[in-house]
């Protein structure tokens, strides 16, 4: 079969075309594989997803187009109907999926070209999906130099440059300085956009930068050596950006202050938080304190049951000074019968084997935890303690 006239490199803005189908075979799960002689729907490659859209058969009914992939030149589309073969259908891919994906992959190679020519790492892995676009540089990155490359790519945008899709020559090619993932044969496609990238490319651009926008960094983290950086372009960003503005003007009235004073109440909080819980943790201490007195020092395997939320340095403290007066099994369990409980436990003056309870509560209860001869620790979801206890009273 010969290999399918790909559209989108003719024009990046092509979003309907007429075709024919040469091919249609039937899938799993209702789904079909057609291949028609020439497509503007791009296939998921080089790490960016495929286009969507419909296929209109020669009754002008719409099949949707799910997916469309590439092999050995040929593009098959996933759909959710059959097409008749030798028939001329009409393609229209969802323009808005198309020209979103144009904006972020465009966005991509202004901010990676300025990262190799300011520091000269290379970009080893790119994602572009319909939720996120991810770069892998070769090299670390830090928050100073994300906020410098933000608004030099966004500089790239304002400044309206045409972008340039070519196919040179081999001898072109040759004399000619380029980013490419991989080492590369036959026709080799460059995306040019002067003073900022030149890199091999398979996917459509927008004409451009202006058309992108602008491009705001949502994250960034260490990742293989080097760093990864998440980002959105054009209505994505904006989307995001409205998204954060809503969180942030919730959180000011909920705080009745403005938006730039929101951290200096959030740190004031924090603290305020911070001295509260070490109050109540003294108060929780004076009063575990009172209970412990009133304890019969000559019980042995001695358990309190506690409210959730008691501190973990609070709960071991407890059990430790229960292990110093009574024999036996002493543990401190916190939480309630229906969200579970997280427990400690250690042995006593008798030194009783915790082995074998740990044992009861995993096998009997699903706890998960572990520990040592001395102490173990872990959590029990929802469960009925009275039957805990109970069990943990035949040991």
């Amino acid at each position: 079969m010969v290999k399918t006239r790909e559209l989108y490199y003719e024009d990046a803005y092509t979003y309907k075309f007429d075709a024919m189908v040469l091919s249609c075979k039937e899938g799993k799960g209702g789904t079909f594989f057609v291949i028609l002689d020439q497509t503007a729907f791009f296939p998921e490659q080089g790490g960016q997803s495929s286009d969507v859209g419909v296929i209109e058969d020669e009754n002008g009914t719409s099949i949707k187009v799910t997916h469309t992939s590439i092999k050995d030149g040929i593009i098959t589309h996933v759909t959710d109907a059959p097409l008749r073969e030798g028939t001329k259908v009409t393609g229209r891919i969802d323009w808005g999926h198309r020209f979103s994906n144009m904006q972020q992959h465009t966005g991509e190679h202004i901010f990676s070209g300025i990262v190799h020519s300011e520091f000269g790492y290379d970009n080893v892995g790119f994602h572009l999906s319909d939720s996120e676009v991810t770069m892998d540089y070769s090299g670390p990155l830090n928050a100073d130099d994300i906020k410098a490359l933000e608004i030099k790519a966004n500089r790239a945008i304002w400044e309206n440059i045409e972008v340039q899709c070519t196919f040179p020559s081999k001898e072109e090619l040759d004399k000619l300085e380029y980013r490419s993932k991989k080492e590369l044969t036959g026709d080799v496609r460059i995306v040019t956009i002067p003073g900022y990238d030149v890199c091999a490319c398979c996917a459509p651009h927008v004409s451009t930068t202006a058309e992108i926008g602008f491009l705001k960094v949502v994250s960034f983290q260490a990742y293989k050596g080097g760093v990864r950086v998440s980002i959105l372009c054009g209505k994505r960003a904006l989307g995001y950006i409205q998204d954060e503005h809503d969180i942030l003007s919730e959180i000011s009235r909920s705080l009745t202050t403005s938006a730039d004073k929101v951290m200096d109440s959030v740190t004031k909080m924090r603290e305020e938080n911070h001295e509260l819980k070490g109050k109540l943790i003294e108060a929780q201490e004076k009063l575990l304190e009172y209970e412990l007195q009133a304890i019969d020092k000559n019980l042995s395997d001695v358990f309190l049951v506690k409210d959730s939320g008691m501190d973990g340095n609070l709960m071991r403290k407890t059990v430790n000074a229960l292990a110093a007066e009574h024999g036996g099994y002493c543990g401190v369990f916190s939480g309630t019968d229906e969200s579970g409980y997280k427990y400690i436990v250690a042995t006593g003056a008798e030194g009783k084997e915790l082995k074998a309870l740990q044992d009861v509560l995993k096998e009997k209860f699903g706890a998960k935890g572990g520990g040592n001869t001395a102490m173990i620790q872990g959590s029990i979801g929802a469960v009925v303690m009275g039957e805990v206890l109970s069990e943990l009273g035949k040991l």
